[in-house]
């Protein structure tokens, strides 16, 4: 279902009661997750409430920056955050920052600014002209843009990566390992005259597909194994098999800090779009999460991937290849996940404490982190889970 029809059947007036053998692709309000607004404001309200519990993951340095929860670029709300946005702008008046519509995908409706009369333009031409009347205006967010992103080859990318959840709560997801890379057809700069240039900037496909240099046979996309080589070759192994710890801890933390919220469905399982950036200092940040995820393809092995993406979330939401079941615990075999691996399983986890948990980030973690053993060839739990 489209999540305009997810809406129609969960609504109170046209809802629809499903029967136990009718299983749907989106949780009722999965855009707690994946509207950009509503996403921020929980992973806020996420860390507050760690804090107030006294939780070593709310930890902060001695500039009050989060050590385990700093992972979102600053973002406010506009119109409703307006003063606070300028108040922060006011102290680094040399950052660049950038502006996107809280409910549009693919690159609709985003531009860089690094000037407020760039916004007040923006506030005077978008219907009205004053910052009071919200709901004549379309909600944006605005984001600290992160100018230092790890280039290859001089171009920046993003990292789409795909993550299905069947349960939040217990929460049980699983990443698929066969992520991508989608590169910019323009090499990057951060000189602001080129600010305007989204070639440069975004690597929404259905942006970068209009470009010059746009390659149609290999999209310009690099798969995720392609990039762990890469990084091991030149950065080395052991920050690589971190970066991807740490992208793996993003997501689930994402995921705990909406579960509260989510109407955990019985009927309802996901599969998120996540939207990754890597910083010239190897830190991954979470961009967005898309609930609508494109299953269409741009190349040969765009089409072989999208196809085994479905066939493998299927086999997991469905108990093997039988009729739907939404009593069914969820639990597959591991021979059915398919190119899935366990992301993060709750149930298994509490039995594990959180202590655990806190020391793999601190970096005192035993063992193997994340990445795959070699000799056994299976997965390796990374601590932390």
């Amino acid at each position: 279902m489209s999540v305009q029809t997810i809406r129609n059947i969960f609504s109170v007036e046209t809802g629809y009661r499903l029967s136990d053998d009718q299983i749907v692709n989106h949780f009722p309000n999965h855009y707690e997750l994946t509207r950009k607004d509503l996403m921020v404001k929980n992973i806020k309200r996420y860390r507050k409430e760690l804090e107030k519990e006294g939780s070593p993951l709310a930890e902060k340095d001695e500039n009050g920056k989060y050590l385990y929860l700093d992972f979102v670029p600053v973002t406010y709300m506009l119109p409703a955050d307006y003063n606070l946005f300028v108040e922060e702008f006011r102290k680094s008046p040399s950052s660049t920052w950038i502006m996107k519509p809280c409910g549009k995908a693919q690159g609709k409706g985003i531009f860089l600014i690094n000037k407020l009369s760039q916004i007040k333009k923006w506030s005077r031409d978008s219907k009205t002209s004053s910052f009071v009347s919200q709901s004549t205006k379309e909600a944006y967010v605005i984001s600290l843009y992160i100018n230092n992103p790890l280039l290859i080859g001089g171009r920046k990318f993003d990292l789409r990566l795909y993550v299905l959840v069947s349960t939040y709560r217990p929460l049980r997801c699983y990443m698929y390992k066969l992520g991508f890379c989608r590169f910019c057809t323009v090499k990057y700069t951060p000189s602001t005259s080129e600010l305007d240039n989204m070639f440069v900037h975004l690597t929404n496909v259905a942006i970068q597909k209009h470009g010059e240099d746009y390659n149609h046979i290999h999209g310009g996309k690099w798969t995720v194994s392609n990039l762990r080589l890469y990084l091991e070759s030149t950065r080395g192994k052991e920050v690589t098999s971190k970066l991807f710890d740490e992208i793996h801890w993003i997501i689930v933390q994402s995921l705990k800090a909406v579960a509260p919220v989510m109407n955990n469905d019985k009927h309802c399982f996901e599969c998120y779009g996540y939207d990754i950036i890597i910083d010239d200092r190897l830190k991954p940040w979470l961009i967005e999460v898309n609930a609508s995820p494109s299953l269409t393809s741009s190349t040969a092995n765009d089409r072989i991937l999208k196809y085994n993406l479905i066939n493998d979330t299927l086999n997991i939401a469905v108990p093997n290849g039988e009729i739907p079941d939404c009593k069914w615990n969820k639990s597959p075999p591991k021979e059915v996940l398919g190119n899935y691996e366990v992301l993060y399983d709750e149930e298994l986890a509490q039995g594990d404490g959180a202590d655990r948990e806190l020391r793999s980030r601190s970096g005192q973690s035993v063992g193997p982190r994340g990445g795959r053993s070699r000799d056994s060839g299976r997965a390796v739990l990374t601590t932390w889970k």
